[in-house]
């Protein structure tokens, strides 16, 4: 068979930061070897965002298909390992419940192990869900170590993603990109113009250059430049489900060793996030403007944070949702370009890598077949719309009332289809899931159990397993998680001795 398509002979990133820089290095490394053209525009007079500096396991994934080794990159990051997120406040005042990530327990004889964890609840046992992640033991006593000397142990199982400083990562992708010949124009997009197709033709700078190229990736922020501006291609807006509409982000000293975690702490109208980095804590406040003004807001953050502020608090509007179309002609949306679903669950940077994903998986050529784009807006849409419920889950189910934000939540509506999937999990404690969903289904499981919402019983066939048996296996694997763990080291000294932060 020959192949008559005309290849992409260039492709242009509009803006640097996290997004840009992503496709840059990913793109830079998938397409080594071709002959496309890869450029990248990046004003000196727009600051990035720089707020998403948590990261969930598939960021691992990210650094691996771009070529970006770990150990160099937490360096030059002032990156710490994250084990999950721990949740303050949210089911009620003064409880608090980790999400850990990674496998939670082994299925037995075929059986779910969170239905075999319900029937040993059910005749006495008392191990706690998170007694059975690796992870989360890892994270309850501060330790970890890396990757090849955890195999074949009780803590085979875990999963961990970086905290890391945003600025940081995107100075490190630009040098490894530009060393592989990506080309970096710095300069401020003038005007976009377009053909009759409603094609991007080409980019006019502030400098005087004109740039033509044979596909664009939006990396413009909210904004949305390419996109929304010159495409107008729309938003679907779920504040209806999602209200926080707006954070206060501010950085502080450290106090002491990061924690490997990061914390989530619900407050009066929203919550705050505390992400602990090598040099310095990364804080929030995410919050909803119909129940907090922006001074009462800032207020409440100066209040919660442990550190020192050694950069002042800045408000940070935003619109949980998502672009219509995130690639249209020959266009693709990148970061808060495409959308952004509040941070709760860190997911901003696995949406880059995602849709960067997807983008590949279905690459064009100069044709530009509309069955492509068609087969990615569906995929990513559908990412989309999983993140969403999963973080709905968090509000939908607390039982917090102190609050007129938190009785909002109590009665707020839910899409369709988050409410199915809670009521077969009401059942007998089943998820329906898609291979490709970003939080299976311990993470749902993690979620509920710290929210306290239970099904009303197990999975009958799980009644034929011998039920002592069961209790000893669970007991005694817990044990072995814990007893591994404690001879790890400190995350601390983990990071002391592995992947100090690199002076600049």
């Amino acid at each position: 068979m020959k192949n008559t398509e005309k290849p992409l002979e260039s492709i242009c990133i509009v803006g640097g930061g996290s997004a840009g820089w992503m496709a840059a290095s990913l793109l830079s490394n998938v397409l080594k070897g071709s002959n496309t053209k890869i450029t990248l525009i990046e004003s000196p007079d727009i600051a990035t965002i720089g707020v998403g500096e948590a990261t969930v396991p598939s960021f691992m994934a990210f650094l691996k298909d771009a070529r970006l080794p770990v150990k160099e990159f937490m360096q030059a990051t002032a990156g710490s390992i994250k084990l999950g997120i721990r949740f303050e406040n949210w089911y009620q005042q003064q409880h608090h419940f980790l999400h850990p990530f990674g496998k939670i327990g082994r299925n037995i004889d075929g059986h779910d192990f969170y239905q075999v964890w319900l029937k040993t609840l059910a005749d006495g046992n008392e191990t706690r869900w998170m007694d059975h992640s690796p992870s989360g033991i890892m994270s309850e006593e501060h330790r970890f170590t890396a990757d090849p000397q955890l195999i074949n142990t009780p803590l085979a199982t875990y999963g961990y993603a970086l905290h890391l400083d945003a600025a940081y990562a995107a100075r490190h992708m630009r040098e490894i990109t530009l060393a592989r010949g990506v080309q970096r124009i710095e300069a401020t997009v003038a005007s976009v113009q377009t053909d009759e197709r409603q094609f991007i033709k080409s980019l006019q700078l502030t400098n005087g250059e004109t740039v033509t190229s044979d596909f664009f990736i939006d990396c413009t922020g909210f904004r949305g430049l390419l996109i929304s501006e010159t495409l107008k291609v729309g938003y679907e807006d779920w504040s209806n489900y999602l209200p926080c509409n707006r954070a206060v982000a501010g950085q502080t000293e450290n106090t002491g060793d990061p924690l490997p975690y990061t914390v989530a702490s619900a407050r009066a109208a929203g919550w705050t996030w505390k992400i602990p980095l090598q040099h310095r804590d990364g804080n929030g406040y995410v919050f909803a403007s119909d129940f907090c003004s922006d001074d009462e807001a800032i207020q409440t953050l100066i209040n919660v944070v442990d550190g020192k502020f050694i950069q002042e608090p800045r408000i940070i509007p935003f619109v949980s949702g998502m672009r219509k179309k995130i690639w249209h002609n020959n266009c693709l949306a990148l970061g808060l370009a495409s959308g952004f679903i509040e941070p709760l669950e860190s997911t901003a940077i696995h949406l880059v890598y995602r849709n960067l994903v997807h983008f590949i998986r279905n690459f064009p050529d100069q044709q530009f077949d509309e069955n492509l784009q068609q087969q990615f807006n569906s995929e990513i849409a559908r990412d989309y719309v999983e993140i969403r419920d999963f973080v709905i889950l968090h509000y939908c189910t607390t039982k917090r009332d102190d609050t007129e934000f938190w009785r909002w939540c109590q009665n707020m509506d839910i899409p369709d289809s988050l409410r199915e999937k809670i009521e077969l999990f009401g059942h007998r404690g089943q998820l329906k899931h898609h291979p490709e969903d970003l939080f299976g289904a311990d993470s749902w499981y993690s979620i509920l159990e710290g929210m306290n919402v239970r099904p009303k019983k197990y999975h009958p066939l799980v009644d034929a397993l011998d039920s002592q048996k069961l209790a000893h296996s669970l007991n005694q694997g817990a044990k072995a998680i814990r007893d591994t763990v404690m001879k790890l080291p400190s995350h601390g000294d983990f990071l002391r001795q592995h992947c100090p932060v690199k002076k600049t």
